[in-house]
């Protein structure tokens, strides 16, 4: 594609309308309230579609980490791999085909025809694999008149679509929604009713059971039809994309960590519109993805559990690392999202940074989460009674993860690491002899004359009395804790001991921000259950200025069309040309004057690092002014805040955007552009010609009469920073 932007699919495919590469419908992204019930759009309403899902779907789709790329010989690959590796025996059993498998065009009679280049057997073939594998074949197609990709879409061949899935084996069929034409006198929510009953009727009459995926949803999240598609999607099929993709393979940690915090912040308020066999789908599982923490995968897979999603990695299945399959392949962890009620887990307690999610498991257990959110370590507490349990006395706390089982009072706390999410399965009542649940907490105790203090507490909330107890603390390389051990009392059920220690961090840092993780064990004995011990971790963010903007580069946005291969503006390989940049009179070190601002243009040489993939870096930076100014741009479509930091101490802040680097409406966010080029570069050399690749100005204002003494830039890596300068 010449346009390149990690948005959801839906915006992707307008942006590359505007490339001229698809040719997308008008009016398709914002959704006018219907003014009819859906079947007034011309198509009785069908009855409900069979259960094929009694189960949230489990498996492996291509799209997240492959996208286009995709070819028989990955698609197998990642097949062989669930067996290999143990997933497919624990559910896994789904490979799915995503967007671009199809050839340009249908064959004389109507049909759809593989890629004969990226699928030479065709998907029979692939399906016959599939089944001597002991796996599913799921397939994508589009209910408008093109793919989200460009190929052709199910439109007017619904009968024919579902008869050939049927031939070729096919137990899956995801149909998205790009490109579906809402005829004259009829709402888009109208037209996506028509059109999705439609390929439900048609799959019902094909003669094969085929779980039926539907995306329309998507397609109208934020608008006021939002539920009511939801409602009639669980009429048509069995589950439902109902909100934005998530983050591509390529993008940064920090892009598919935002990702899954958003999917899972739309998925989990719509507990009430899901129902056993009929499922809400936020969208892929990205563990194994590089930049993810162990803990943000096991996040995801714990909380897409407790919400009873699907489980469909969107990975290389063939590169998963331990802890990748670890979290995937978590029996325990899939048996809640495998439960047989097949009730959504719902938010049962929230505070600054953290959920407390439950939900009810056959045979009178409970699932109870508690998932950080936060960039800062958290004590994290609630009650069985808040879980929905009724009176009781005593539970048992099973950790889905560590395993550790232990018996609790009615409390349940964890110190839970910044996005991680800690899962217990909770029963009541619980066997003697078996340790008690306990946590540790920290609290920042500082003061002028004791900076840098900590209040550490370990709590008891089980039966037993902790004695023989003993604190430490450990911390990086550089770090100085004290005191590093020290004997607490002690500790009655119900009650808490505390210590008080001082942690400094090393002299003399490196620019940048440093999050540094700080932990806390305490060893003890617990009665007749014997040894035991708890950690919790405190999270401090430390953060030195750079000097200059230009220090602070960690991005090759330009490169020289004869050497294109160091660049990596978009995260894909692509840059801006130097020559065609040099065509608009910019070139090393040149001063940029535009929108009424001025700019120095970086003196880097092309090939070498010239940007700034903002990542909340902190600048130093003086002067005095009415506002500071950017020169950047975008690889997607986001604002963040700036914080400007002023000599006197105080500070501000402002919300900086820009436009894509390409093909979007270049005023976004208030931005204004600055430079035009006409081509740019990819990994083999110049392309795209015609094609305009933009750098674009943008201003926040500061407090007038002081003085700027650093600037902390967005935490958005998709915003890319050329050039800062105060305006006066």
């Amino acid at each position: 594609m010449p346009c390149d932007f990690p948005l959801h699919r839906r915006i992707r495919a307008t942006l590359a309308a505007s490339c001229a590469l698809a040719t997308a419908s008008a009016g398709l992204l914002l959704a006018t309230p219907a003014s009819a019930a859906p079947s007034a759009a011309g198509t009785a309403a069908p009855g409900q579609y069979p259960n094929y899902a009694p189960t949230p779907p489990m498996g492996w789709n291509d799209w997240s980490y492959y996208q286009c790329g995709e070819n028989e010989q990955i698609v197998l690959a990642n097949a062989h791999a669930l067996v290999t590796s143990g997933l497919a025996a624990k559910g896994y059993n789904t490979v799915t085909i995503d967007d671009c498998w199809m050839a340009p065009n249908r064959d004389s009679s109507g049909n759809l025809v593989a890629d004969p280049t990226r699928f030479p057997d065709g998907m029979a073939y692939v399906g016959r694999q599939l089944h001597e594998l002991g796996l599913k074949f799921g397939i994508y197609e589009d209910a408008g008149t093109e793919t989200c990709g460009g190929y052709p879409g199910s439109e007017g061949h619904w009968q024919q679509d579902a008869d050939l899935f049927a031939a070729w084996g096919v137990d899956y069929v995801k149909l998205d929604g790009c490109n579906v034409p809402t005829p004259s006198g009829q709402t888009d929510e109208q037209a996506y009713y028509a059109t999705y009953a439609a390929m439900s009727q048609a799959l019902l009459h094909s003669g094969r059971k085929m779980v039926f995926s539907i995306s329309a949803p998507a397609y109208f999240q934020g608008t006021p039809d939002w539920d009511t598609v939801i409602k009639w999607s669980a009429q048509l099929g069995n589950l439902w994309r109902e909100g934005a993709d998530t983050a591509l393979g390529q993008e940064s940690g920090a892009a598919k960590w935002s990702a899954i915090s958003y999917n899972y912040g739309y998925n989990v308020g719509l507990a009430d519109l899901q129902r056993p066999g009929r499922w809400n789908d936020p969208d892929f599982l990205l563990a194994g993805d590089s930049g993810l923490t162990q803990d943000e995968i096991q996040s995801q897979v714990s909380l897409w559990a407790m919400m009873a999603a699907p489980l469909i990695s969107s990975t290389d299945l063939t590169k998963l690392t331990p802890g990748a399959l670890a979290a995937l392949g978590n029996k325990d962890v899939i048996a809640v999202d495998q439960d047989p009620l097949g009730v959504q887990g719902r938010i049962v307690a929230q505070g600054t940074g953290y959920n407390v999610l439950a939900k009810p498991l056959a045979g009178g257990d409970r699932a109870v989460a508690l998932f950080n959110s936060s960039d800062q370590a958290l004590t994290i507490t609630t009650t069985a009674a808040a879980a929905g349990f009724g009176k009781g006395s005593s539970y048992q706390l099973r950790n889905l993860v560590t395993k550790a089982v232990t018996q609790t009072d009615g409390t349940i706390s964890a110190d839970v690491p910044p996005h991680a999410t800690v899962i217990y399965r909770v029963g009541a009542g619980a066997s003697r002899g078996l340790q008690p649940a306990t946590a540790i907490s920290w609290q920042d105790v500082s003061t002028a004359a004791r900076p840098d203090s900590y209040l550490i507490s370990l709590s008891d909330h089980g039966a037993a009395r902790l004695s023989d107890v003993r604190l430490s603390v450990s911390a990086p390389k550089g770090w100085t804790v004290s005191p590093v051990s020290t004997r607490l009392g002690d500790v009655r059920t119900g009650a808490a001991a505390y210590a008080v220690v001082t942690v400094k961090g090393p002299r003399n840092a490196a620019p940048g921000t440093t999050v540094s993780e700080i932990t806390a064990t305490a060893r003890y004995r617990a009665g007749s259950a014997g040894a035991g011990q708890v950690s919790g971790e405190r999270t401090i963010t430390s953060t030195v200025p750079y000097p200059t903007l230009s220090a602070a580069f960690n991005n090759v946005g330009v490169t020289s069309e004869s050497a294109p291969t160091p660049g990596d503006f978009d995260s894909t390989g692509d840059s801006y040309s130097a020559q065609a940049l040099a065509t608009a009179g910019v070139t090393p070190g040149a001063t940029v004057s535009a929108n009424g601002l001025g700019f120095s243009w970086p003196t880097a040489a092309a090939g070498t690092p010239d940007n700034v993939a903002a990542s909340g870096e902190q600048v130093t930076l003086s002067g005095t002014g009415s506002s500071l100014a950017f020169l950047g741009s975008e690889t997607g479509a986001v604002s963040a805040p700036v914080t400007v930091t002023y000599t006197d101490g105080s500070t501000s802040t402002g919300q900086l955007g820009f436009p894509n680097w390409c093909c979007t409406p270049p005023t976004a966010y208030g931005a204004r552009v600055a430079i035009t080029t006409d081509h740019r570069d990819t990994p083999t050399g110049p392309a795209n010609f015609g094609i305009s690749y933009q750098v674009f100005s943008n201003t926040i204002p500061l407090t007038a009469g002081k003085t700027v003494r650093s600037v902390t830039l967005p935490n958005q890596p998709a915003i890319h920073l050329f050039a800062l300068s105060v305006t006066p």
